[in-house]
C-alpha cells in the first residue's frame, strides 16, 4: 500500500516526520474534534435522514397525491441525483476546498426542501426530491472528507463511532420520525424542518478554518462524463422500476431502455478511461482494497436501504398498522445499527484491522433477512430480527470509510469519500428500485389498493407473500456482500 500524499499541516495538528511510525502520528485535541463534530454532525444527519424519512409517510402521500406504484421514486429520485453528484462534489471539494463545497451543498439542499414542501402532485414531489438530492449528494461526501482532513488514520476508529452513530440513527430514525409526524400533522412538515436545520449547519461549518486546496494543473470538470453517467443511471433505474408492471420485461420499451443504458455505460467507460482527470474516481477503483470495499458497500446498501424503506410499507399494507406503529417497529433495527457501529469502532481501534468486522456482520444480517422472509411477520419477530440485522449492518460503514481513506491518502480524501458515497448511493438506488419492482410486480394494482384500504384479506395475503419473497432476495444479496468483503486485502491502520 502506497503512503498517503503529503499535504500542508492543518490547524491544531502537527505534520508527521518522514519515516515516523503510526505510534508517533499526530493526535487531534478533544476541543478540535468537538469543533469538527458539531459542524458536520447536522449535514451527516440531514444526508442520512432524508434518504429514508418518507418511508412511513409513503401510504399517506399516496392517498394525498395518488399513484402508490410510483412512490418508490420518492426515494429513488433523491438517491439518483445524490449518486450523480457524489463524485462531482468529491472532485470539487479537493480542488476548491471541502468546507466551501459543503456550504454550497447545504444551500442547494434547502432549496430542494422548499420545493418538496410546496408539491401539488406526485411527479412534482419526485422532481423536487431530485433537486434536493443534488445538494444532499454533497452533504455526506464533504462531511466525511472533512473528518479525514482533520483526524489522522489511527485515531479515526475511536472518533468514527460518533459519526457512525449519527449516520445510523438518522437512517433508521427517519421512518420513525416520519411516522409520528404523519400521524399527528402532515408529511409536508418533514421538509419544512430541514430549512432551520440547514441554516444552523451552514453557520457551524463556516466557523471551521478554510480547507486546503489540491488543484491539479490542467484538471477540468468532465461535464460530458457527468451527463453520460446521469443518463446511464437514470435509464437503468427507470427500467428496473417500470419493467414488469408498466410494460413486460421482454418488450420493445423494456429492451430499448435497457439497451440505451448499456450503450451510455459503454460510452462512459470508454471516455473515463481516456480522461486524464475523469469524473469518476477510476484511479481509486483500480486499487483492489478500494474496489472490493466499494462493491461490498454497494451490495450492503442495496439490502439495508430496501429494508428500511419498505419494511414500514409492509407493516402498513400487510399488517394494517398505522404510520406511527410502523415507524416505531424500526427502533430495534436502529438500536442494532447503533450498537453494531459502536462495537465495530471499538474493535477496530483495538485491533487496527478495519477489513475484518464486515465479514462476520454481513452473514449475521443475511440470516436475519432470510428469517424475516420465512417467518410470520409479527411485532416481536420484526423487532428481534431487526436488532440482529442492525448488528450485522452496523459493521460496514465505519470500516469502509477507514479502509478507503487510509489507502487513498489525504490529498485524495474528497475522491475517497465520494467513492464510498457513490457506492452507497448506487446500492441504495438500485436496491430500492429492484425491491419495489419485485413487490409491485408480484402484486397487482387492485391488490395493492385493496391492501392499502384494508378491504380484502386475500389481497393482503398476496401483498405479504410478495414482501416475504423480496426479503429473502435481500438476504441472498447480503450473503454476496459478505463474500465480497472477504476479498478485501489485509489493511492495518
Amino acid at each position: 500500500m502506497s503512503p498517503p500524499d503529503s499535504v500542508e499541516p492543518l490547524p491544531g495538528v502537527s505534520p508527521l516526520e518522514p519515516g515516523s511510525s503510526s505510534t508517533a502520528e499526530p493526535t487531534v485535541p478533544w476541543s478540535r474534534f468537538v469543533q469538527l463534530f458539531t459542524a458536520v454532525m447536522l449535514p451527516i444527519f440531514l444526508a442520512a435522514v432524508d434518504q429514508t424519512l418518507l418511508a412511513t409517510a409513503t401510504p399517506a402521500i399516496a392517498r394525498d397525491l395518488g399513484d402508490l406504484r410510483d412512490t418508490a421514486w420518492i426515494a429513488v429520485g433523491y438517491l439518483l441525483s445524490s449518486t450523480i453528484m457524489a463524485p462531482l462534489y468529491g472532485r470539487l471539494g479537493d480542488r476548491y476546498g471541502r468546507r466551501d463545497a459543503l456550504v454550497a451543498a447545504l444551500g442547494l439542499f434547502a432549496v430542494g426542501s422548499t420545493a418538496c414542501m410546496a408539491s401539488q402532485g406526485m411527479w412534482w414531489l419526485i422532481a423536487s426530491r431530485m433537486l434536493q438530492g443534488l445538494g444532499g449528494g454533497g452533504l455526506m461526501v464533504m462531511s466525511q472528507a472533512l473528518i479525514g482532513e482533520v483526524v489522522p488514520p489511527r485515531q479515526r476508529p475511536r472518533f468514527q463511532a460518533y459519526f457512525g452513530v449519527v449516520f445510523v440513527l438518522a437512517s433508521v430514525a427517519g421512518p420513525v420520525v416520519g411516522g409520528l409526524v404523519v400521524s399527528w400533522f402532515s408529511w409536508r412538515w418533514l421538509f419544512a424542518v430541514n430549512l432551520p436545520l440547514a441554516a444552523i449547519a451552514a453557520w457551524r461549518v463556516l466557523r471551521l478554518p478554510r480547507s486546503p486546496r489540491h488543484a491539479v494543473p490542467g484538471q477540468g470538470h468532465d461535464a460530458l462524463g457527468v451527463v453520460l453517467f446521469a443518463g446511464m443511471a437514470g435509464l437503468a433505474l427507470l427500467w428496473l422500476t417500470l419493467a414488469g408492471h408498466r410494460f413486460p420485461w421482454i418488450s420493445a420499451p423494456s429492451l430499448a431502455m435497457a439497451g440505451a443504458a448499456v450503450l451510455l455505460g459503454a460510452l462512459l467507460a470508454r471516455r473515463e478511461r481516456r480522461q486524464t482527470h475523469p469524473f469518476l474516481p477510476l484511479e481509486l477503483l483500480r486499487i483492489p482494497a478500494i474496489a472490493w470495499t466499494s462493491l461490498t458497500v454497494t451490495l450492503f446498501a442495496a439490502s439495508m436501504f430496501a429494508l428500511v424503506f419498505f419494511l414500514p410499507v409492509y407493516l402498513q399494507l400487510g399488517k394494517h398498522g398505522n404510520a406511527a406503529h410502523a415507524g416505531l417497529l424500526l427502533l430495534p433495527l436502529t438500536a442494532g445499527l447503533v450498537l453494531g457501529s459502536n462495537l465495530t469502532g471499538r474493535l477496530v481501534a483495538y485491533t487496527g484491522r478495519p477489513d475484518q468486522p464486515p465479514r462476520f456482520g454481513l452473514v449475521l444480517a443475511a440470516l436475519a433477512l432470510l428469517a424475516l422472509g420465512l417467518l410470520p411477520g409479527g411485532s416481536w419477530t420484526v423487532g428481534v430480527l431487526g436488532v440482529v440485522a442492525g448488528l450485522g449492518f452496523g459493521t460496514v460503514m465505519p470500516t469502509s470509510q477507514l479502509v478507503i481513506q487510509t489507502v487513498a491518502g489525504r490529498a485524495r480524501l474528497g475522491a475517497a469519500a465520494a467513492t464510498v458515497s457513490l457506492a452507497r448511493s448506487v446500492g441504495a438506488s438500485v436496491g430500492t428500485a429492484v425491491f419495489g419492482a419485485l413487490v409491485f410486480g408480484l402484486a397487482s394494482t387492485a391488490e395493492l389498493q385493496a391492501a392499502l384500504r384494508g378491504a380484502s384479506d386475500q389481497a393482503t395475503l398476496q401483498v405479504i407473500h410478495a414482501f416475504h419473497l423480496a426479503f429473502m432476495a435481500a438476504g441472498a444479496l447480503t450473503l454476496v456482500a459478505a463474500w465480497s468483503s472477504t476479498q478485501v486485502p489485509r489493511i492495518e491502520l
